[in-house]
């Protein structure tokens, strides 16, 4: 059963025409494949430790309801030592400019990105609004209760 929700995409002025939208690589992906678009087509080295905001020409009319997450392609960060940094980023339905991508590399040796190259991945996912409500009684208890932080003593 496909299910689809329809984002309004706007390709900006810098977005190089000749680069997919975002991609599903494989009929039951749940991340489509964002690519990189830079203005002068060109690309980036980043060298260890360093991170970059990187463009995609794209900007998202993202239906109320729903948000857009940002995520690391597995295949990138297991061939190179990039990460999208704030993972998974939250792209708001309120949001209107540009789609930009935070990456950094993890490693020891300079990392190159090349215009047009897939740099994450993009899931569309529902939203929930959460009422927080002081209560005046205590919570109710669980067998882990406030131990956190690997508590439970797996990895």
């Amino acid at each position: 059963m496909e299910r689809s929700v329809v984002v309004k995409v706007k390709k900006l002025n810098h977005f190089d025409s000749s680069l997919n939208l975002p991609t599903y690589e494989s009929l039951q992906a749940a991340g489509a494949d964002l690519r990189v678009s830079f203005p002068d087509k060109g690309s980036l080295t980043l060298a260890p430790g360093e991170k970059a905001l990187l463009p995609t020409g794209l900007s998202l009319e993202i239906p109320e309801g729903f948000e857009i997450q940002v995520r690391p392609r597995s295949g990138l960060s297991f061939k190179t030592s990039l990460m999208v940094l704030n993972s998974p980023g939250t792209i708001d339905s309120d949001y209107r400019g540009e789609l930009k991508v935070i990456l950094g590399n993890l490693g020891n040796k300079e990392e190159l990105i090349s215009h047009g190259e897939r740099i994450a991945q993009v899931v569309l996912a529902p939203v929930w609004k959460a009422e927080f409500k002081v209560c005046d009684v205590e919570l109710s208890r669980t067998e882990r209760g406030a131990r956190g932080f690997g508590s439970t003593g797996h990895l």
